[in-house]
């Protein structure tokens, strides 16, 4: 059987691959725990996250984590963002393609951002009847401003590359083919550098800017538990899986 996730080592680079291409990268259950174990594990001195085909992640795949069925999320950091964002290993994220959804905060949780000309960006959570992961509602105000923030998740807009490196969420812009080999290159960069000095320089920079992501976490998992079950989230699933404008009533 695939691994939903690949791992490969380029020197003192990890590169992480999601290996969904069929559906985009969509992450399910088995998904995020081989992403979790690799981020958690690795002994690379800097990561490239990246996903395989035209895709980078489409966020959670809908059939599976997004139908309101089995236990409500339980009230914390759920255990691939706690990775991601815990990790004094530097990560990149090499956006070749759509990243939305969860896939946008896959990408919040990179120190830094590369993305390919074709890639958009969108927090397509309301659009679900849904609140974004911690990235979202902290990370993404830290990159584009507060104001800039609110208007992407309140609106679920998805922005291109273009539009996303004038706001300040990705720090450069390079062309779809060149997108992993740029990331890769400015990872080997970090790695060159003395690891222990980088890994105190990432803490420094989480008790500087960062919000306390345990407590965040809490919230989320809370709010998502009660928002699963409201009527306009199954209209949100429902409206996508049958390609139609959604009608939201508000409870």
């Amino acid at each position: 059987m695939a691994r939903d996730v690949l791992y490969e080592a380029d020197g003192h680079v990890g590169i992480v691959t999601l290996n969904r291409p069929e559906v985009h990268n969509a992450l399910r259950r088995r998904t995020y725990e081989e992403l979790t174990g690799l981020v958690r594990s690795t002994t690379a001195r800097a990561l490239v996250v990246t996903g395989a085909g035209a895709s980078f992640c489409s966020g959670d795949d809908v059939r599976e984590l997004l139908t309101g069925d089995g236990p409500p999320p339980e009230p914390r950091l759920t255990p691939a963002a706690g990775a991601l964002l815990e990790t004094d290993v530097p990560v990149i994220a090499a956006v070749n393609g759509s990243a939305v959804g969860w896939g946008m905060e896959l990408a919040l949780m990179a120190d830094i951002r590369v993305a390919a000309r074709r890639a958009r960006f969108g927090e397509l959570f309301v659009k679900r009847g849904l609140c974004s992961d911690v990235a979202g509602i902290a990370r993404l105000a830290q990159l584009v401003g507060r104001e800039r923030a609110a208007e992407l998740l309140f609106t679920g807009e998805i922005v291109d590359a273009a539009r996303a490196e004038r706001i300040g969420l990705v720090s450069r812009v390079v062309d779809d083919d060149d997108v992993l080999e740029s990331a890769v290159e400015l990872a080997a960069r970090i790695a060159a550098n003395p690891p222990l000095a980088v890994a105190a320089l990432k803490r420094g920079l989480r008790r500087a800017l960062d919000p306390d992501w345990n407590d965040l976490g809490a919230w989320v998992g809370t709010t998502l538990g009660e928002l699963f079950a409201t009527e306009d989230h199954r209209e949100g699933v429902r409206s996508f899986l049958e390609k139609r404008d959604a009608h939201y009533v508000g409870r």
